[in-house]
């Protein structure tokens, strides 16, 4: 349900399962792990307030059972505390979260791992949010080498949004283009039409065409994202309410108005 984008009943699936664990094996059992991660992921996600108390009792739990230094688990919850602080905007306290977790996964399975490249990955998005394209853009397009190599069109995507975004920045508007609208298609194909992630694409394209003189796509794609948002995340979503803004700003310049 949660991939999806049916967030509310994912949450009472979640919340209920972790009751009856909690009953089962106790409040601070290392099995309770596994279900507060996918709890916060969900948090993260819906928009929802338990996604950092959730992952902070995980980890927690994790590093009071002494896993080892090492031990995957804990660079999973550094990986997640990082996407975290990215979807709240909160840079500098995701970075070295998500460089933790880079340095723990690389100590347990080496350098050239999928898993510690998923990890770099995300640690780049942070990067991105403190201007360090330098850093982030060799890791989306060493990500999407390796991506285009396995054939996995869901990172494909991902990594193609990441790399696009980083164009952006640098003003390489041209290159940024076919990026997008080769992500947008590949997640309308794995998630459909109208997932909150093919919407964050819409926005960002949305974005890239204001900023090419393009105002009359980028108001059809904007229209297409808020719909999207406004019937998969609460109100006080920040992707709904950036993308609300966005549309807003366009409409202004085109002496429109956003319903």
């Amino acid at each position: 349900m949660c991939a999806q984008g049916h967030y509310e009943p994912s949450r009472v699936a979640f919340e209920q399962a972790l009751a009856l664990a909690e009953r089962l094996v106790g409040a601070q059992a290392p099995a309770l792990v596994p279900l507060l991660n996918n709890r916060a992921v969900l948090g993260k996600y819906s928009g929802d307030d338990a996604a950092q108390a959730c992952y902070e009792r995980a980890l927690s739990i994790t590093e009071r059972h002494l896993l080892g230094p090492e031990h995957e688990q804990l660079a999973t919850l550094y990986h997640n505390l990082g996407g975290l602080a990215h979807a709240r905007g909160e840079f500098e306290r995701g970075e070295p979260l998500a460089r933790r977790a880079v340095e723990i996964r690389e100590q347990a399975l080496g350098p050239t791992h999928a898993s510690v490249l998923a990890d770099q990955v995300a640690w780049a998005g942070l990067l991105d949010g403190l201007k360090r394209f330098d850093e982030s853009e060799p890791i989306y397009r060493r990500a999407l080498a390796v991506y285009e190599a396995l054939g996995d069109d869901a990172e494909i995507a991902d990594s193609l949004n990441n790399l696009a975004t980083v164009c952006v920045a640098r003003g390489a508007l041209d290159e940024a283009l076919p990026h997008y609208r080769r992500a947008l298609a590949l997640k309308e194909q794995l998630l459909g039409p109208e997932h909150p992630d093919v919407a964050l694409t819409l926005n960002n394209l949305a974005l890239l065409r204001k900023q090419q003189g393009e105002f009359a796509e980028a108001a059809q794609l904007y229209s297409r994202a808020l719909g999207i948002f406004e019937q998969t995340l609460p109100a006080e979503h920040p992707r709904r309410t950036t993308c609300r803004a966005n549309f807003a700003k366009l409409e202004r310049v085109r002496g429109k108005r956003v319903s």
